[in-house]
């Protein structure tokens, strides 16, 4: 009697453990393998990013403005597959970049097509400040392409107690421009161009000189200016295909651009609350769509030009 009962133990168990085994097996393969829907809901979404860290494959061409990137070269790959990872995998920070780079990019791209600067330099302006307007680093650079005042001004921008232009979105581009252009020059190479804007012109010329090269592939530099490129064509490739690094997004995802009007003023402003309302709108609103202005007057006794965006319905 004893015997026959473990026997059928025995068979139950047999049964339940296959049966299981059945259950799990074709679960997980059509969790696995489900296609990803064109259209889809959040919470729906099955991305190999979201419980699973896998290493990335860097991708077999990768160049920057057109000039290649030497992805044959082991330490080239190394220092990529670095700057992929952490921007990759730095969820809140890229996606984040993602939702609100159509709204930003309006203000950039058409000043770079503008000057003939290569759309790739829309990447560094990313590296830079993460399209914050007002962002600022421990060392005081400021703005979408962060740069350190002494610069700034030298390459026409106004900073004074009122205004900063670093914060203006189309003059702190044409400053940029100005400087890939000279870089290019120096250099001949988009690449370094960049580069230097990390570095400086100066400090990246000084160095290429004692090296004896111009491929910034080829130069051993400071710690910032070796990762700098690298993170530029990161975000290239992960910005490009964000679907490939588990990144999706709909339409209504992104942030939204507010509608306005332009409205040139060449003389002082006393009061610039006064102003935002007689132009049917707050100082709040006045400030979100001109970051350059800092306080509460603009003095012009120059008669300097100043375009204010006044946000409309």
């Amino acid at each position: 009697m004893l015997e026959k009962l473990i026997g059928k133990l025995a068979q139950v168990l047999l049964v339940i453990t296959i049966g299981l085994g059945i259950f799990f097996t074709i679960g997980s393969k059509r969790i696995e393998h489900a296609p990803q829907p064109v259209k889809y809901r959040y919470e729906e979404v099955r991305s190999p990013f979201d419980n699973k860290i896998y290493a990335l494959k860097i991708p077999e061409k990768m160049d920057f403005a057109g000039e290649t990137v030497p992805l044959s070269e082991a330490d080239v790959q190394e220092r990529l597959d670095r700057e992929m990872l952490i921007n990759a995998y730095w969820h809140s920070q890229t996606l984040y970049i993602m939702k609100q780079y159509s709204k930003q990019i309006k203000f950039i791209e058409p000043i770079l097509e503008r000057n003939g600067i290569p759309h790739d330099f829309v990447y560094l302006c990313i590296a830079e400040s993460g399209l914050q307007y007002n962002a600022l680093s421990g060392s005081g650079a400021m703005g979408l392409w962060q740069f350190m005042k002494p610069t700034a001004q030298k390459y026409g921008l106004l900073i004074n107690e009122e205004v900063d232009e670093r914060m203006n979105y189309e003059k702190a581009t044409d400053a940029a421009c100005k400087y890939f252009k000279e870089g290019k020059e120096r250099f001949g190479s988009w690449t370094m161009a960049a580069a230097s804007f990390n570095m400086g012109i100066d400090g990246l010329d000084k160095v290429s000189r004692m090296q004896a090269t111009n491929n910034y592939f080829d130069l051993y530099l400071n710690k910032e200016t070796s990762r700098y490129v690298y993170r530029i064509l990161a975000l290239k490739e992960i910005l490009s295909n964000p679907t490939k690094y588990g990144f999706f997004l709909e339409s209504e995802d992104f942030y939204e651009s507010i509608n306005y009007k332009t409205v040139t003023v060449d003389s002082s402003i006393h009061n610039l609350t006064e102003f935002a309302k007689t132009q049917g709108t707050s100082y709040k609103m006045l400030r979100v769509m001109n970051p350059w202005m800092i306080g509460y007057s603009l003095t012009n006794s120059s008669r300097r030009t100043f375009e204010f965006k006044i946000p409309v319905q």
